[in-house]
């Protein structure tokens, strides 16, 4: 059983940053690509960035070069560092685990707002 536990959400002003973190327990961590998803209001849940095993990253065109995915195996952890942050970036970040199956976190709210 795997269990994903997001935090670091918040209000921050645009341009700000934030940094979210995901703690997954179980142990297959180690061999599992992870990722950052996010869902706006009365929007679909969308792609933000994807880390594989190897530490190789995919990011949403939006957020590339503002955005930075990582993982610590050591910790059972995947980050997400965020900048420059924009009000339409506003949305419930979920943190994803894909190891055959597909495994989410409840999620943390970001708000972008001056």
């Amino acid at each position: 059983q795997v269990q994903l536990v997001e935090s670091g959400g918040g209000l921050v002003q645009p341009g700000g940053s934030l940094r979210l973190s995901c703690a997954a327990s179980g142990s297959i961590f180690r061999i599992a690509a992870l990722g950052w998803y996010r869902q706006a209001p009365g929007k679909e849940r969308e792609l933000v960035a994807t880390i594989t095993v190897a530490g190789n990253t995919n990011y949403a065109d939006s957020v590339k070069g503002r955005f930075t995915i990582s993982r610590d195996n050591a910790k059972n952890t995947v980050y997400l560092q965020m900048n420059s942050l924009k009000p339409e970036e506003t949305a419930v970040y979920y943190c994803n685990l894909n190891s055959m199956l597909n495994y989410w976190g409840k999620g943390t709210l970001v708000t972008v707002s001056s």
